[in-house]
């Protein structure tokens, strides 16, 4: 089954058997953002058309962002777009964009993913973690018995909502943060982009002993 089947976070919580929480789980991880950066999504937002589709919005809104702070990561981190994830016959599909581990055998290869960002479609917020969730879900599977978080993003383009996968358990943060809080969307966004970090350098480490 596709992961846009899954139409609800409530009912993706119940048929795949996980337990749902709020709790604000975000630190501050202060991010520079660049006066370039800042004017171009300004002119972006100003004087195109960024919202007419969900190409549009991805490409003009959620994308930079994410491309942003992934520059600094890109030695242990491939970002994937609408690239195909699959566990099994009921949980496949194509996410909008995946934080997955650079693969040993080059950056062509897909590796185990770690963030998985789902464009919030007509600003549904409610289907768009329904299906989240499951992409979650698979890329935990696709870790084994690794005990690793998972992490998610939920996106129209200028709300943000972040979520966390633990084993059986998901974490909704209550707060959604704005595109026009830069500052603290870049924070949000590098802190979860560190936590993947930590626990890839975690498991490397680990392998290695």
């Amino acid at each position: 089954m596709s992961f846009s089947n899954f139409k609800s976070l409530g009912s993706t919580v119940k048929e795949l058997q996980v337990t749902y929480k709020e709790a604000h789980f975000l630190a501050n991880a202060s991010f520079p953002v660049s006066n370039y950066f800042r004017q171009d999504l300004e002119f972006v937002m100003r004087e195109g058309v960024v919202n007419n589709s969900e190409f549009a919005i991805c490409e003009n809104m959620i994308y930079p962002i994410l491309k942003e702070i992934w520059k600094f990561y890109s030695d242990k981190f491939t970002l994937w777009s609408h690239q195909l994830l699959t566990c099994d016959d009921n949980l496949t599909g194509f996410p909008e964009y995946i934080l997955a581990r650079r693969s040993p055998f080059g950056k062509i290869v897909f590796d185990k993913p770690y963030l998985l960002l789902v464009e919030a479609k007509q600003d549904n917020f409610d289907w768009g973690w329904g299906q989240c969730l499951a992409e979650m879900i698979a890329a935990n599977r696709l870790h084994g018995s690794a005990a690793i978080a998972i992490f998610g993003i939920v996106s129209n383009g200028v709300t943000w909502e972040f979520g966390k996968l633990e084993g059986a358990c998901f974490t909704h943060n209550p707060e959604p943060i704005s595109i026009f809080d830069l500052e603290k969307l870049f924070g949000a966004v590098n802190y979860i982009f560190q936590q993947c970090e930590m626990q890839l350098t975690t498991y490397l480490d680990r392998a290695a002993a």
